[in-house]
């Protein structure tokens, strides 16, 4: 298998075809229309077009306020979405899924956010119970699940459960260490007889680089080849194998600790070898070696691509075994290339990435106004974008000794981090000034954690399969499948809805398609709901509906290593632990205030024909007189089964007989049930007297009932019917902090031992200006954090941070 690497995808598709058709007719040339070369890489350039239009891609980078915690205290979160080429903001998805997992990867919190403008913000409260460990924070939306959990936003956080045992590394507790040792030759392969350059990385039981030296040994126990790592445990070598089958091993020696030894990859006796050169500030070289006889004089096709953007295309002949492609870097987009070498069958053989910096970033500034403070002193930030208009997220929290380490800034984690494979030590180093160290390491990095969200038998298919998820433009999609009750199989085209008693009238319906599958657009619904999803029982009583978590079922590999804490930690985190119990004990603020959404409370269908406030007539206790007296917009007759509405519409003057009945929004299909219903219990009556249409459903009227709490106020929903509590959106939380602006408010006897000053999600900073804002210290001493992230609506991203100090007394 050669080695596959990510692929972002996204920019608008009518763009995407005339950029890659240009691309492909500049970089081919004249000549190169002709032939059976330039037909197959015309076909690959197509289908990858086609598949890009078809599959556009989104990012999210998620800025917390703190990496670390206690148990029981507030996490909280800011959410950008972006394109995936051009990083610029992507208002497409209305929904973000954020969950917590513990070290086992199972979900301890989970939430959906409202996504607005390419931004969405919330909070999470870590359970008091929760234990000691490192979690793993990840985001993503619906349309993201279809690449994969290794494409979602993840970040490893530290949780400290300080009403517990901690865990310490005494003498006694301190594990053996553990190494992973891995080596990925260039392109993919090690073949008989050809040079390769071979990346390696080493990390410990926690992920992070381990600095080692080792040589290769072959089956003799002859060194064949020497390395060392650079930075963060990577490195990389040359390595030419002279013999297929071989066994080569390698020996790595790791101070203080004993020699490991763990095999290479398997040789090939034939095969096709990738190395990619750098000339310099202009030009990348891809050399590609071949070996066998099938493959002496083979045609090859370089496919180079960053995003949904081909910058290189060009097909080459083999002659004595080798062919060489020159790409001029400037033809480069921004962030992760990748060259994927195909042989003349059209199958892709060997895949190289290449990173090369965003030319411009943010000009993100932040400054406070001193550089130390007392008590309960006011601080105020400025902040600035340079030209560029931006959406800014500030948090200021305490260093301490969990604290210590820094979050990634949202410029490397979305041009390099999110596309590679697993956790990147310390992606800002990349990023940083250009020197021969961090070129050599960014190719350390290329080589060892590239990947791929797509399988290239699906870009170069003639009918490639549909995705499973679609994008919630709306707000959360609600999956589920309608199954036959005697066999539990599948049943095609079945109507069924749903419904959450209420108020607000809220209703859905959706057909069953061919595998059963339904699914409801729930816009604007908010906390915790009672749903009951049904199909129409005096039509499809055989049939029951199940309903299908929203949140992806599937986990990266190599989830965070166990928590250890050094013994000298202890005393400062009792001392935060008794900190945070007084906080909130005394603590006069309201940390868990939500903002009521502004809701549409007009119902799903709009105005009613007329409308009936039941306390205005004289109450009956029967609901047929009820609806003979005083609703003359809706005639009832009695037939063998028993009553029937029927609605004279008021375009067609025709009788619409069964019209959709509802109470608080909840079908009722059978008529007996809501004549039986005590009319006392209601307090106003809708009717519509004309067709309603909704989606592929066609109501012949709609009569709606509205009880006084909106709760169904004791009918009993259908015995076939499915009742599932659902977590909708979140409410929108209040960060709250006290403000100190009066000679009485500083002096007041309440402690306040906050070690998060500040948390503001959503500051915008105008171009060529900048902004200001404003909080007060606490009472606790010590070094704390700014930090700001940005991102502007070109897509220029920035990040910054600095510090300043508390002191008892100045």
């Amino acid at each position: 298998m050669f080695r596959r690497c990510l692929l972002p995808v996204g920019l608008p598709g009518r763009l995407l075809r005339k950029a890659a058709w240009l691309g492909l007719a500049a970089l081919l040339g004249p000549g190169a229309a002709r032939g059976q070369s330039a037909d197959s890489l015309a076909g690959i350039g197509r289908r990858f077009a086609q598949y890009s239009q078809r599959v556009p891609t989104e990012k999210l980078f998620v800025h917390l306020d703190r990496p670390c915690y206690l148990s029981g205290e507030s996490l909280w979160f800011k959410l950008y979405a972006v394109e995936g080429t051009t990083q610029r903001p992507l208002a497409a998805s209305s929904v973000a899924y954020v969950e917590v997992l513990d070290p086992a990867q199972v979900p301890v919190l989970q939430v959906k956010v409202k996504m607005a403008h390419a931004t969405g913000q919330g909070s999470l409260v870590l359970p008091p119970e929760l234990p000691s460990g490192r979690y793993t924070v990840r985001a993503y939306t619906s349309w993201m699940q279809n690449f994969g959990p290794e494409y979602f936003f993840q970040r490893v956080i530290t949780v400290v459960n300080t009403r517990a045992p901690l865990p310490l590394a005494g003498p006694a507790a301190r594990p053996a260490p553990a190494y992973d040792p891995q080596f990925f030759p260039e392109g993919g392969y090690l073949v008989q007889g050809l040079a390769s350059k071979v990346g390696f990385k080493l990390t410990d039981r926690t992920g992070r680089g381990v600095a080692a030296e080792g040589r290769v040994l072959d089956q003799t126990g002859a060194t064949v080849a020497r390395f060392k790592t650079l930075r963060f445990g990577l490195g990389s070598f040359d390595f030419t194998p002279a013999q297929a089958g071989a066994a080569y091993k390698a020996v790595m020696e790791i101070a203080d600790q004993p020699p490991i030894t763990c095999a290479l990859p398997a040789v090939r006796e034939q095969g096709y070898v990738l190395r990619l050169e750098d000339l310099g500030p202009e030009q990348l070289r891809v050399v590609v070696q071949a070996r066998g006889a099938a493959l002496a004089a083979e045609n090859l096709y370089l496919l180079g691509h960053a995003g949904q953007r081909v910058a290189v295309a060009a097909s080459a002949q083999l002659q004595a075994g080798q062919a060489v492609f020159v790409v001029p870097k400037q033809q480069l987009a921004a962030g992760v290339s990748h060259f994927t070498l195909f042989n003349s069958r059209r199958q892709p053989v060997c895949e190289r990435l290449y990173f090369r910096p965003p030319p411009t970033t943010l000009a993100l500034r932040a400054q406070a106004d001193k550089r130390q403070y007392a008590a309960r002193e006011k601080v105020t930030l400025q902040l600035g974008s340079g030209p560029q208009p931006a959406n800014l997220s500030v948090a200021v929290y305490q260093l301490d000794s969990l604290a210590a380490g820094g979050e990634p800034g949202i410029t490397s984690y979305l041009w390099l981090a999110a596309d590679l494979k697993g956790q990147v030590e310390n992606p800002d180093y990349y990023l940083a000034s250009p020197t021969p160290e961090t070129q050599a390491a960014t190719d350390n990095l290329m080589l060892t954690q590239g990947w791929s969200r797509f399988s290239w038998a699906q870009v170069l298919a003639e009918h490639p399969d549909s995705l499973a998820y679609l994008p919630e433009l709306n707000g959360p999609v609600l999956r589920g499948r309608v199954v036959s009750t005697r066999t539990g199989a599948p049943v095609t085209g079945v109507g069924t809805y749903l419904a959450s008693p209420s108020r607000r009238i809220q209703f859905f319906n959706s057909f069953s398609k061919k595998d059963g599958s339904i699914q409801f657009e729930l816009p604007d619904f908010y906390g915790t709901r009672q749903l009951i999803v049904q199909p129409n029982s005096q039509r499809d009583s055989l049939c029951t509906v199940e309903l299908f978590s929203p949140f992806s079922p599937r986990y990266a590999a190599n989830p965070p290593a166990p928590l250890t804490l050094a013994e000298g930690v202890a005393a400062s985190l009792l001392r935060r632990h008794v900190q945070a119990e007084v906080q909130q004990q005394f603590s006069d603020g309201h940390p868990a205030r939500y903002l009521a959404p502004l809701l549409d409370s007009t119902a799903f269908y709009g105005k009613p024909s007329e409308q009936y406030f039941l306390d205005k007539y004289t109450r009956f206790k029967v609901m047929e007189e009820v609806m003979r007296e005083y609703v003359p917009g809706v005639l009832v007759r009695i037939r063998k089964d028993g009553f029937h509405f029927l609605v004279p519409d008021d375009n067609s003057r025709e009788m619409l007989e069964s019209p959709l009945v509802l109470l608080d929004g909840v079908p009722v299909f059978n008529t007996n049930r809501i004549m039986a219903f005590d009319p006392l219990k209601v307090q106003k009556l809708d009717v519509l007297t004309s067709r309603y249409s909704m989606g592929q459903f066609l109501y012949e009227g709609v009569v709606s009932y509205t009880t006084y709490k909106g709760d169904l106020a004791g009918l009993e929903p259908d015995p076939r019917a499915l009742l599932q509590a659902y977590e909708g959106l979140q409410g929108q939380r209040a960060f709250y902090a006290p403000r100190y602006e009066t000679p009485a408010a500083a002096q007041s006897r309440l402690p306040d031992f906050r070690n998060l000053l500040y948390w503001n999600p959503e500051l915008l900073s105008p171009p060529g200006g900048g902004t200001q804002t404003s909080f007060y210290t606490s009472d606790q001493v010590g070094s704390y954090r700014v930090v700001v992230q940005g991102l502007s609506p070109t897509g220029l991203t920035g990040s910054t941070s600095f510090t300043f100090e508390v002191k008892a007394a100045l």
